[in-house]
């Protein structure tokens, strides 16, 4: 059933969820980091937000924050990992995005930091997080402007950013770079910026993970039955998925669905969070089986399994040589997962149980969070002693850290490292 979901995951983020996001960038007029740091962030971390009601409302535990912060960790150096080792496409990356999503995430890791290091949550706290999301979006819409006056300010006096623009000028079509007044200035198009848009039709966007390689200009049914006998076995395997999708989310590919791109995205966030659900319930029920603490589930298996639309997403973007796009939705979807904390901690303590706070259980997490902030520092370094590109280079690093990172983090929260008591239920 676990790589059942896996494989659902995969279809409806192929064939709905990412050219809904694409129409969505095209009216909007959204570069595609920008529109892989909110849109595509937020529906591929529907799950999260899902997670975290759970662990308020429901189970009461530490299960949604251990999650997130656990899903963080993976998000930044798994889904990198994945990225560069699963993409034959070496993608160029520019700098102002990915010191904008690292310096918001920070801010965000370094508030939770502080709320959880009394163990209580107060309505306060929990407002801080909406504030500093809504900071974020805000940067986001000026980020054309903001991104000018910086290169303007720097480029001078700093040559690798001349440098790093001249090599995205020839790298990426999607950006385009001219020269004004000496240092080169970014200029974004937001008549024409769609996120997989070279010179060919959005039709010839998707790599497919069941099938489907190229899609031609009139966009084939997904019911045509691919000719490699590996992809037809998929095919088959996959067909009921295929239909359920096909029956419930209209396809926005197609001239008659075009307009309905909203709906589609809606619908496709919808079955990814339904999907992610199952996928959890059945990594639950095997970490139970082998005897795995809570805790460790969280920063593990559950933060893994929640972070699958994240992954395959990421790395759909990233074989079309969209750097910027899947690491805005890497280092994004954090941002809103920091979020999908907030809303229900405010939701909890303002409006549902006023008169008192949330007690948070796990002194576990304040190690997380630090590792959190360590690990963003560790990527940007990674990121730019390898040139400011995604490859297989980057991937084997980012893999090694996240397995570093994971080790250390359940020796911690088992109590084999530092003096962190295990705790278990009904103790």
């Amino acid at each position: 059933i676990i790589l059942y979901m896996f494989l659902a995951v995969s279809i409806v983020c192929d064939d709905y969820f990412l050219p809904s996001l694409e129409i969505i960038s095209e009216c909007l007029g959204l570069s595609q980091d920008v529109a892989g740091a909110t849109f595509m962030a937020a529906g591929s971390s529907a799950p999260e937000l899902v997670t975290a009601f759970l662990g308020v409302f429901v189970t009461k535990g530490d299960i949604g924050v251990s999650t997130i912060l656990g899903s963080a960790i993976y998000n930044l150096l798994g889904i990198s990992a994945a990225c560069g080792l699963f993409s034959s496409v070496v993608s160029r990356l520019s700098r102002w995005p990915l010191f904008r999503d690292c310096l918001a995430y920070t801010i965000s890791v370094a508030a939770v930091l502080a709320m959880i290091s009394d163990n209580k949550i107060y309505w306060y706290e929990s407002a801080s997080l909406l504030l500093i999301y809504g900071w974020y979006i805000l940067v986001l819409c000026f980020d054309i402007k903001i991104n000018q006056y910086l290169m303007k300010k720097f480029s001078p006096c700093c040559t690798c950013f001349t440098k790093a623009m001249e090599e995205n000028a020839e790298q990426q079509p999607l950006v385009g770079w001219r020269e004004e007044s000496g240092p080169l200035i970014r200029q974004q198009s937001r008549a024409d910026s769609g996120i997989f848009q070279d010179e060919m039709d959005y039709s010839q966007l998707t790599t497919s993970l069941h099938g489907l390689d190229e899609i031609s200009e009139d966009n084939p049914s997904v019911f045509t039955m691919p000719e490699a006998d590996m992809k037809r076995i998929l095919w088959v395997l996959s067909l009921p998925i295929i239909t359920l999708f096909y029956l419930t989310i209209p396809d926005c590919r197609r001239q008659f669905w075009r307009n309905w791109f909203m709906v589609t995205f809606l619908i496709s966030a919808a079955w990814i969070s339904a999907i992610t659900y199952v996928l959890v319930w059945m990594i639950t029920i095997a970490g139970e089986t082998l005897g795995i603490p809570e805790s460790v589930m969280g920063l593990t298996l559950l933060a893994a399994g929640t972070s699958v639309p994240d992954t395959v997403a990421s790395v759909l973007v990233a074989r079309k040589g969209n750097g910027d796009m899947a690491m805005s939705n890497i280092v994004g979807s954090n941002v809103f997962d920091m979020l999908c904390l907030g809303i229900p901690w405010f939701i909890k303590t303002a409006f549902i149980n006023t008169s008192g706070p949330i007690e948070v259980n796990s002194s576990g997490l304040t190690y997380t969070a630090i590792s959190l902030i360590c690990s963003v520092v560790f990527v940007f370094l990674a990121v730019h002693l390898n040139g400011w590109k995604i490859d297989k280079k980057l991937g084997a690093i980012c893999l090694v850290l996240y397995l570093v990172f994971t080790i250390l983090s359940i020796l911690y929260e088992l109590g084999i490292i530092g003096n962190n008591p295990t705790r278990v239920c009904g103790n």
